[in-house]
């Protein structure tokens, strides 16, 4: 396997060469002209440097801009799609079986698809033709753009930045993969009892006794110190590749996907939670009276995070009574979850996943004597941007799995849909990053509805459900909950991270105080029993030193950075297609929906997927949906949420700043 994958990264590589920079790289006096260049003189220095004969550098007179571009792009597309491949099929290994050659293997693979997205050739030209980008069609426009964008992670400009940085990435994702979390410990420090991700997250879920949730919460949280250092690392890596390219940080560089920048974004986030604030309130309040009664303590002010059924508290389980939905799924196959997210997408016209797909996926936990290790974390790939696509989850019979199998199938489904001859290679991706995730959210969110769960054989026919318990449930469990959490916290710590160069030694104590203003959420109590503050005051929990990272924690941070915000925006994405699709295309409550056998719904989804990149996002958001992105549906769909909690809470003290 080892020397399949190296002899295939070499093949790959070796298309990376027609991309090294010519002599129209320089300026007349052999002075290069990329570094803290941008393609339209918004960021750093746009305008072409000129030849001796006055023309932009480089340019082939006897072309137009449009005929170079599209030429361009075909050789560039040709090159990328071929190194990519190889890149992800490797990455695939070692996600899969975490081993030092897989390892190896992926940073050579990334080094090589760096060497063509970043080479000096490929920046100025697509500088150099942006610079005219009123010349050129709106398809081409695009496509260079994105190459601009993908050129900013890797430039060769900076060639010891960049191979520093895919060699930290590769090397954390490892850790990540191959980290052994530990619910006991022998007293040499040896692990005696070790635990599963999925272990600990039913534990948080399920179990009643504080001291095992701390001692969970805690193990969860190991990982955090194995990870710190090399999100230092990569913190100053990934900051000198945008800022080479003139943006302020690597926030700044990722915000550019949504036609943002790092000011315009965090003003976009903090109008969504402002939004959301007074149902939140009004949530957290419920919540903690309630675990209050369930673990016999005083009510906090700020809610202990052990209390919480997640790990970092982004969505809040297992509290509302009469709606747990696991013992629906207990007697059912991890296989049967799988085949049954296919069929809802299958069942509005959409094509059956190919038959290599289910040979190729990893799809189920490893056995607890299982000889590998592999990531834990649910995701779907693209491999090749054409027909090879695979999941990899550890999918068991729950209804949380039941949600993620129809969300991450969403991704493929998604994938599929943009893989066509009418999308340029370069734009088989969502409309935005954001577009990616709210597509896969609204099959999450189908999948919860109650009638669809009927119609699957899930909940009994005839079952009487309590609207109002259902309503807190997902608002616990999906969506306002996770708000908070998805554009306040992890957002806003990234932003530090990267835009404010946040410093190692005050990583842990920020994380905290931002859970504290937007989730209202404190750090446990040190081992040994609860101290909960009495009601109406602060929880101090236990301080959480700099030795911890507790941020480090979460996958995204370290393999997909500055990315969390994109859950924020398709929260809010897939509750205005849900509406849209509810009332419009189905003409029923956007309480009681499901698309499932309905052909039109399919035909409206396919015509936001289909797209790809192909179209600005807002452009085509509005004209499928009539309307500008909002929080309206989201908040309409809540309202009757927010009557019944106000009730719930009358004459209990509420809020926690």
């Amino acid at each position: 396997m080892k020397k399949l994958l190296c002899a295939a990264v070499i093949a790959a590589a070796s298309a990376a060469p027609s991309f090294a920079a010519p002599a129209a790289n320089t300026g007349p006096d052999g002075v290069p002209t990329i570094a803290n260049a941008s393609p339209d003189g918004a960021r750093g220095v746009g305008a072409p440097a000129p030849t001796r004969h006055g023309g932009p550098a480089g340019l082939n007179s006897a072309l137009t801009p449009e005929e170079e571009a599209r030429a361009f792009l075909s050789a560039y597309s040709a090159s990328y799609q071929g190194v990519y491949a190889v890149s992800q099929d490797v990455s695939w290994a070692a996600s899969t079986d975490v081993t030092p050659e897989h390892d190896g293997g992926r940073i050579a693979a990334n080094k090589a698809l760096a060497a063509v997205t970043g080479s000096r050739y490929v920046i100025e030209t697509a500088r150099r033709l942006l610079a005219r980008k009123a010349e050129l069609s709106p398809l081409t426009a695009r496509q260079l753009e994105k190459v601009w964008l993908d050129a900013a992670e890797n430039p060769a400009t900076i060639p010891d930045v960049v191979a520093k940085r895919v060699e930290a990435e590769s090397r954390q994702s490892s850790v990540m993969d191959s980290f052994q979390f530990c619910l006991e410990k022998k007293p040499e420090g040896a692990c005696a009892k070790p635990v599963t991700a999925n272990e600990m997250d039913d534990i948080l879920v399920s179990s009643r006794d504080l001291s095992l949730r701390l001692k969970t919460w805690n193990a969860s949280k190991e990982i955090g110190p194995a990870l710190k250092p090399g999100l230092a690392r990569l913190q100053g890596l990934r900051n000198a590749a945008a800022r080479e390219f003139g943006y302020s940080s690597y926030y700044d560089l990722q915000a550019a996907d949504l036609g943002m920048n790092t000011k315009e974004l965090a003003e976009l986030l903090d109008g969504f939670i402002n939004d959301i604030q007074p149902l939140y309130e009004q949530l957290h309040c419920w919540t903690k009276y309630e675990l209050a009664k369930r673990y016999n303590q005083p009510v906090p002010k700020l809610i202990p995070a052990h209390w919480i059924g997640n790990r970092w508290a982004q969505e809040w389980p297992g509290i509302v009574d009469g709606v747990d939905l696991n013992p629906l799924f207990k007697d059912r196959k991890p296989e049967w979850i799988i085949r049954q997210a296919e069929d809802f997408w299958v069942s509005m016209g959409f094509a059956k996943l190919p038959e290599a797909f289910w040979k190729k996926s990893d799809l189920y936990p490893v056995p607890s004597d299982g000889k590998r290790n592999k990531n834990t974390h649910a995701s779907a790939w693209h491999i090749d941007l054409d027909q090879d696509v695979r999941s990899l989850m550890s999918v068991e019979p729950d209804a949380q799995w039941w949600g993620t199998a129809h969300h991450e199938l969403g991704h493929i489904f998604y994938f599929q849909a943009y893989a066509r001859p009418q999308v340029p290679v370069l734009l088989r991706r969502g409309g935005n990053r954001a577009w990616h995730e709210g597509i896969a959210e609204l099959g999450a969110l189908a999948a919860m509805q109650a009638p669809y769960l009927e119609k699957r054989g899930v909940l009994p026919e005839g079952r009487k459900i309590d609207q109002n318990r259902w309503l807190l449930n997902e608002a616990l469990e999906q969506t306002i909950a996770f708000m908070p959490w998805a554009a306040g916290t992890v957002s806003a710590w990234e932003r530090d991270l990267y835009d404010g160069d946040l410093p190692p030694e005050k990583w842990n104590a920020r994380w905290w105080e931002l859970a504290a203003k937007y989730q209202g959420i404190a750090p446990p109590p040190a081992a040994g029993g609860e101290r909960p503050a009495p009601s109406g005051t602060a929880s101090p929990g236990s301080p959480r030193g700099e030795e911890y990272c507790d941020g480090c924690t979460k996958t995204h941070v370290n393999d997909n950075p500055a990315y969390y915000y994109n859950y924020a925006l398709a929260t809010v994405m897939k509750y205005q297609l849900h509406t849209h699709i509810c009332r419009n295309i189905l003409k029923v409550d956007p309480h009681a929906c499901t698309y499932y056998g309905s052909r039109a719904v399919g035909d409206f989804l396919r015509g936001l997927m289909s797209a790809g990149a192909t179209r600005d996002w807002r452009e085509l958001w509005k004209e499928k949906l009539g309307e500008d992105l909002s929080t309206k549906p989201m908040m309409d769909y809540f309202g009757p949420l927010l009557d019944y909690l106000k009730k719930e809470n009358k004459g209990r003290s509420c809020g926690w700043r």
